[in-house]
Formats: C-alpha cells, structure tokens, sequence
C-alpha cells in the first residue's frame, strides 16, 4: 500500500431489510473485516435507501436495523476499527443529496442499470417515485460525503460508483474554477519548499506530458505529506496536478472485491426473496436440517445413480468451505456413485457450524445488551459528523452558500 492509499478511507453501506445470512457473509463481512485492518473504515447502515423501496413498510425498518449492526458484530467487524453509523442519523447526507441533484443530469440517473431492471422486475409496490430514481445521487452523497478513496464493490456494482465519479467531476469542473486559479496554485507550490516544490512540479510534468501514473500518485503522496498545508491550498494542488481546477470532492476509485455467490436451499442464489437462507446466527439444528434436506443434482434419483458435481449446489457450498482433499472425495464419490448425497452433506454441516460458532458466541452479548449496540452506533454516528462537516462546508463554500 503506498502513502496515498494509506490515508484514504473505504465508505460501504448495507440496506436493513432483515438479518443476515451467509450469503452476505462471504458476498461482503469477510472483506470488511479485512479492510478494516488496512483502511479507516466506515461501514452504515442504509435506511434512507431501504425507504426508496419499502417505503410502505417503514415498521419493519427500526428492528432490521439493530439487527443488523449485530450481525455486523457477529461477523468481526470490530468497532475499534471502524465506524459504525446509521445514514439517517447524518443529515449531511441528506443536504448533500440535495446539492448534487441541482447539478446531476436527469439521464444519468435513468441510465443506470439498476433502475430500469428492478422497476421491470418488481410488481408488488409502486417504484415510480422520485425517491427511487434518485437513489443513485444519494448513493453518492454517501460516498463523497467523506471523500473516500475506496468504495468496495463487486464487478456488477461498478456501475453504481462510476456515476459517483462522473457526479464529483461535474462539480469540481463547475465549482473548481477559482479566479486566478493557476496564481494562487503558483503560490501554493512554492509554500511546499524549494526541494517539495521542484519535485511536484517535475512530477506534474512527467503526469501531464507523458501520462506517468506513478508520478501522479507520487506527486499526491508528496501532497498529502505537507501537514502545514491549508485544506484549500492541498485541494488547489491536487487539481492543478492533473491540469484542471480545484478538486471540491475527490472521485472515489473501485475497489473489487471477490464475491462468492452462495447458493440456497433450492438451488438459487441465497435470498431473503428465495426464502432459502441460513442466517448468519441460525440455530445449529436448524442449519442441520437445512443442509440435509438441500436440493443436490436432479438426476440423482437413487443412491445407486452417479451424480455431476459440476451441477449441483451442494458442491458449490464444498467449493467455499471445504479443502481440496474433501471437494476431491466429494467429486470421486459422486461421480462414482461411492458416497450419497447425505454422506456428501456431513463435512459441509460441519465446517458451516464451525464458521457460526464465533458469531454466535461474539453476538450474544450484544444480544443481551441491546445498549452497548447502540452507543457503538452513537459513536460511530459522532464520528461520522466530524468528516462530513468539513466536506458540507467546502461544498457550501464552493456553491456560494457559506454567507452569514
């Protein structure tokens, strides 16, 4: 990790629309829990979002949400590490939201992909709102909220940060333009010093003339190194760096991630929508009799039959959990008819119940200490409006909505 990305923070949110279940697990908790280690994280939870399509329902919204964050917990997602925080308790959200709608064009929003595949799919509740079709520009209030430098997502989200990045450009190229902005970036250079001086004007350069992207990411380090550097004056640096104006709101870059698609009871992708889930803190008989009674290959029949792992989601589940000499047991005794699907289901149930135990045990006391839960989010909420505050008001500034 060079310097820059060091002092970057990583922004994530999930949408409360009930507990957990493994397929989230290993689709997102196991990254957080891994970028929380090398990132400053801040992980929230999305409530705004789950109005834009569940407005109708908004008694379900409050017990979804703390039971959440405890499946969060359960995971390893360590409050020490990171910031935990509800999106409605920052209502910079919200007022940014508002600021970059008077400038996002109306068929960005249309566009995205998201939007017109769930309106086609979903006809049980009323998605012509302006809530919904907006929702892409609130998603990127969330993110440039806290100027992240990381947003982890996977290869069929891209899409999602990509507008927030052609958002943030069209700000900066808006708001960036200061008179005199070439003078005053002329003086912010020559406060670095005469040696950092000379070295980002060599980098910018090297970036402007021959498209080095190593200089560019050494001149920002280089940039981000200066403590006595005034926030206006680092922003003037860095947009002057890549030859435009000052950067208001830094485009966040994609960070992907592998995401395992976890299959459920029935075959199907594990989701709430399938009723095919193994929560995250499911009872252990319960996951038992779930993973017996798992639908396996179809042309299994009998136990005599030979089986094709390759199509069957039993194998698939072996494929996260188990090690290589029990997927090639597994393979040998399908194909052969050696083993049955029982047989081939009992070391899944254990190593499924081993990964449980830790969340269960580590969720029990937050369980039992529904208050603890909600002063890790009250911290995590504090802490959030410490950045956020910064942000809105060099928004503010920028747009001309700072007078007294």
């Amino acid at each position: 990790m060079n310097q820059i990305e060091a002092r970057r923070r990583v922004v994530s949110g999930m949408r409360p629309t009930g507990r957990l279940h493994l397929g989230h697990f290993h689709g997102v908790l196991k990254n957080w829990v891994k970028l929380q280690h090398e990132y400053e994280c801040l992980f929230f939870v999305a409530d705004w979002h789950a109005l834009t399509t569940h407005y109708e329902d908004p008694e379900v919204i409050e017990d979804n949400v703390w039971q959440m964050v405890i499946d969060w917990l359960a995971a390893g997602v360590n409050p020490g590490s990171a910031s935990l925080f509800i999106q409605s308790r920052i209502p910079e959200h919200a007022e940014l939201h508002l600021l970059l709608s008077m400038i996002t064009p109306l068929s960005w929003v249309e566009r995205v992909p998201n939007y017109k595949d769930t309106t086609a799919r979903t006809n049980d509740r009323d998605l012509a709102t302006y809530g919904f079709l907006g929702y892409p520009v609130l998603q990127s209030a969330d993110i440039l909220a806290y100027q992240a430098g990381h947003v982890p997502v996977g290869a069929d989200q891209v899409p999602h940060v990509e507008i927030t990045r052609e958002i943030a450009r069209r700000f900066n190229h808006i708001f960036g333009k200061e008179t005199d902005f070439e003078a005053l970036a002329e003086e912010a250079i020559k406060q670095l010093g005469r040696r950092n001086a000379k070295m980002y004007r060599e980098l910018r350069r090297e970036y402007l003339e021959q498209g080095i992207q190593e200089s560019l990411e050494k001149a920002q380090a280089l940039i981000y190194d200066q403590q006595k550097t005034s926030l206006g004056n680092r922003d003037r640096l860095l947009g002057y760096l890549e030859g435009g104006g000052k950067i208001i709101l830094p485009e966040p870059q994609v960070l992907l991630t592998d995401t395992s698609v976890v299959p459920g009871m029935d075959g199907q992708k594990m989701s709430k929508s399938y009723n095919n889930t193994i929560a995250l803190r499911e009872d252990p008989d319960k996951v038992t009799q779930n993973i017996k009674t798992m639908i396996t290959d179809p042309a299994r029949a009998r136990r005599a039959d030979p089986g094709n792992p390759d199509v069957c989601p039993v194998y698939t589940l072996h494929k996260i959990y188990s090690d290589d000499a029990t997927k090639n047991w597994v393979r040998e005794g399908c194909t052969s008819a050696g083993i049955g699907c029982i047989d081939c289901k009992r070391p899944l149930i254990e190593k499924v119940l081993e990964e449980q135990q830790p969340m269960r045990d580590r969720a029990r006391q937050y369980e039992e200490d529904p208050a603890l839960v909600k002063s890790i989010v009250a911290e995590g909420c504090e802490n959030a409006r410490s950045i956020v505050r910064t942000t809105l008001e060099n928004v503010r500034s920028a747009m001309g909505l700072d007078y007294r």
